[in-house]
């Protein structure tokens, strides 16, 4: 039986590596909504027409529905210019996804969230803020992952990213107890775990932190 994958996010540092994790397996079909085309999977498509609409626009790229949605997507203040913008992208283009797939038929949705989402600040806030809705659509299964700082290398240039990577890899061996869920944690790592998630068919609403998604990461390499 295909399994029948919708992924956003698709160009980003999990995004393609979950893209090339599951290109590989004969029995899924993945379709990557993106902005830039990159990849045989991918859809260019406008991200605002997508929140005005989102049923209609995802019914254009996916006439035969969907079992999974997976949300890479994600950005920063610093990239997106403002509070403003960086919202519009990790909470409103994220939940017109999840609304679409979830009316298309999905029954599993995973997000990529962050550690310490619904803290304080308004990159947190943003994070809890957007697994408190998705939650709330109704999906039978919602994974909801919270990495760390993320090591790896993105298509775009973010200086200061770069330099936290460089200090969190450092650290890390001192990241240990309560500290190890904000240890840095390799996308691909991630990236992993979401492949070994996709298609688990238990409900209800889960959560991983980096040590949980080392863990899953490691089984689905030895499956």
């Amino acid at each position: 039986m295909t399994t029948r994958v919708l992924l956003i996010g698709g160009t980003g540092l999990i995004g393609r590596s979950v893209d090339a994790d599951l290109a590989k397996r004969p029995d899924t079909v993945v379709t990557s909504l993106t902005r830039r085309k990159s990849s045989c999977s991918d859809h260019v498509i406008d991200f605002e027409r997508l929140y005005a609409a989102p049923e209609v626009t995802l019914r254009t790229v996916a006439p035969t529905g969907a079992d999974v949605a997976i949300s890479c997507l994600g950005t920063t203040i610093r990239a997106a210019g403002s509070q403003t913008a960086m919202f519009r992208v990790d909470h409103d283009y994220v939940l017109a996804f999840a609304t679409a797939a979830h009316a298309l038929g999905a029954r599993q949705f995973i997000l990529v969230s962050s550690v310490g989402a619904g803290g304080p600040g308004f990159y947190l806030r943003t994070k809890g803020e957007i697994e408190r809705d998705i939650r709330a659509l109704g999906f039978s299964r919602v994974d909801i992952l919270r990495p760390g700082m993320l090591l790896g290398h993105r298509a775009e240039a973010r200086p200061m990213e770069a330099i936290g990577q460089r200090l969190a890899a450092a650290l890390a061996p001192f990241m240990i107890g309560r500290l190890a869920g904000y240890g840095a944690i390799d996308a691909k790592t991630v990236a992993k775990a979401i492949a070994g998630l996709v298609g688990q068919v238990a409900d209800g609403c889960r959560t991983y932190d980096n040590a949980d998604l080392h863990r899953i990461a490691g089984q689905t390499a030895n499956s």
